[in-house]
């Protein structure tokens, strides 16, 4: 689809923010035709030293910026400052993440950039957001991922609080900042003038968490972990089969809990009086699980699915990454996207996370290359007219 028909065509988007909820919330933009320039250090972004390389080309990088133009700017450099800030004064929104203070302290606070350009919204995403006793911190995902609850609540019950095995703060996050983002450029619409979204990674990650907080306050009840059962209901878990794979089984409502335990073979369980609502299950999980499990460990996973699938229960594999590309609901959904890149050749990433009927996003190019794009975005400073 050509740039100019996709829905936030003419939007202009400077991302100077680093490593990951930041770059993630720019690239929902740009996957929707904002021109996203992405500002980066002489010594480039750090997520261009994260993860895994093919022959030195970053992959992460090439998944986490693609649709992006990249220039080279050193924001604590004076000149360098005042050509962003030429930048900003075009621009619609700018996203970064350095703690609070900094871009004050280049003289590109939001004062100074509202006066270049009232229009603009400012998104701010940092650990802990710009006020408060810890907004000086250092933070990234982990951080939230531990102060917000979830690792309290993750994790075996007899085992160690359990961070997630990838930067699920950061990506709750840069959704979050992205939908502010979204929202400040409507209020902008109605209301001709720009604001600042303060985004913190530890607040959008509690607010996701659910009603642990107000269960909390009104029963003085905090999540048990329970490694991949759930405090609100049960059968919920993962099983092992006869081969060797597993499953995961999910039964929220009474009807489909009361269908998984005919097939297993203990309709009994049905008359209990605590098997009445997803509470009481919860606090039986226990024998609810003991029966699946047997149940479940007595066939092949192939047979466990089918089984489900007839009584029409929530079931699905355990997959690994390399049994994605060959599902045929993900095949039939094009999930996943093949993107032609100068540096690999093409690039599998995961397609555009959501679909809209009239006006689709699109992979038009994944990340760039440090500084690609500074030619044709930025006026030559006064040091490269003269050499210097």
């Amino acid at each position: 689809m050509p740039d100019t028909q996709l829905p936030l065509a003419g939007l202009t988007v400077i991302d100077v923010s680093t490593l990951l909820a930041g770059p993630f919330a720019a690239r929902l933009l740009a996957d929707f035709g904002a021109e996203v320039i992405k500002v980066e250090h002489p010594s480039g972004d750090p997520l261009r030293r994260y993860g895994r390389s093919r022959d030195g080309v970053p992959l992460w990088w090439k998944v986490f910026n693609r649709n992006k133009k990249s220039v080279v700017l050193d924001l604590a450099d004076a000149p360098d400052a005042a050509r962003f800030l030429d930048l900003a004064a075009g621009a619609d929104v700018v996203i970064e993440n350095f703690r609070p203070g900094t871009l004050e302290r280049w003289g590109l606070g939001p004062e100074v950039l509202t006066e270049a350009n009232p229009r603009l919204v400012l998104t701010r995403v940092t650990a802990f957001g710009q006020d408060g006793p810890y907004r000086r911190k250092p933070g990234f995902g982990t951080l939230a991922e531990a102060m917000s609850g979830l690792a309290a609540m993750s994790g075996e019950p007899d085992g160690p609080p359990l961070l997630p095995p990838f930067p699920l703060g950061d990506v709750v996050a840069g959704l979050h900042a992205a939908c502010a983002t979204l929202i400040a450029l409507r209020a902008r619409d109605r209301l001709d003038r720009g604001q600042t979204a303060d985004v913190a990674i530890t607040e959008t990650l509690i607010s996701s968490l659910g009603a642990q907080l107000t269960e909390y306050d009104q029963l003085g009840v905090k999540p048990a972990r329970l490694g991949s059962s759930s405090n609100n209901n049960a059968p919920r878990g993962v099983y092992r089969c006869r081969d060797g794979r597993w499953v995961a089984v999910s039964a929220s409502a009474r009807s489909v809990a009361e269908r998984v335990m005919r097939l297993v073979g203990r309709p009994e369980l049905c008359d209990e009086p605590w098997f009445a609502h997803g509470s009481g299950r919860a606090e039986h999980r226990e024998i609810i699980d003991e029966a699946i499990q047997r149940w479940v460990s007595a066939h092949d996973r192939d047979a466990v699915l089918a089984g489900f699938e007839r009584v029409d229960a929530a079931v699905a594999p355990i997959y690994e990454v390399s049994d994605i590309a060959s599902d045929p609901q993900f095949q039939a959904r094009s999930l996943l996207a093949s993107v032609p890149d100068a540096d690999l050749g093409t690039v599998t990433m995961p397609a555009v996370p959501f679909r809209l009927s009239q006006t689709p996003g699109s992979i038009r190019w994944a990340g760039p290359r440090l500084g690609e794009h500074t030619g044709e975005l930025l006026p030559r400073s006064a040091k490269e007219e003269t050499g210097a």
